[in-house]
């Protein structure tokens, strides 16, 4: 009764996280699937292996492998790369606790709380980050800084220039401002 009960808990947090958080807020149902998949593949793996005597250290492996084989075969946002871990560690979380105690609900809680928080759309709501190619090559930072705060409508609070292009007159610039209020 114990393994219902936390692989139901478990379906429940990977679900309020994917569902009810990432979902909404980002739209890419390719990782709605992988964070699913995911989730459940660990919560299935490290429930048998924590049964087993291989013990936590293999689980806890698997956790470095699974991460490092799928997030290097695409690109992918540093906020994705969070979700990714989140599901992860929700699996580990719940397939590796012989029952379900207080603990590790409210470390499932804080996991799906985190990022929920953390990803927040009105946390740093107006800052945005872009890479822009500008049609001139340009090196004088001060230059590039007004050229961009036009274009862009808001205050430019950090640049760098990347790429500068003397043969097609181009500059290749990542720019992190503040959008203007609306």
């Amino acid at each position: 009764m114990d393994d219902l009960l936390i692989i139901g808990v478990d379906l429940l947090a990977i679900a309020v996280l994917t569902f009810g958080v990432y979902f909404p807020r980002h739209r890419r149902k390719d990782l709605v699937t992988a964070y699913l998949a995911v989730n459940v593949g660990v919560l299935g793996t490290t429930m048998v292996l924590g049964a087993s005597s291989v013990g936590a250290g293999l689980g806890l492996g698997l956790f470095g492998v699974l991460s490092i084989i799928r997030l290097r075969s695409a690109e992918i946002a540093q906020h994705e790369i969070a979700y990714y871990f989140g599901a992860l560690a929700l699996g580990l979380l719940s397939g590796l606790t012989p029952a379900l105690g207080g603990l590790t609900a409210a470390l499932l809680v804080l996991i799906v709380t985190a990022l929920y928080v953390g990803d927040h759309p009105r946390l740093f709501g107006r800052h945005r980050q872009q890479t822009m190619l500008l049609d001139t090559a340009q090196t004088d930072e001060t230059a590039v800084r007004a050229e961009l705060e036009r274009r862009l409508g808001g205050r430019v609070v950090s640049l760098t220039i990347r790429h500068v292009d003397l043969v097609n007159d181009t500059t290749l610039i990542d720019v992190r401002y503040l959008a203007a209020t609306v």
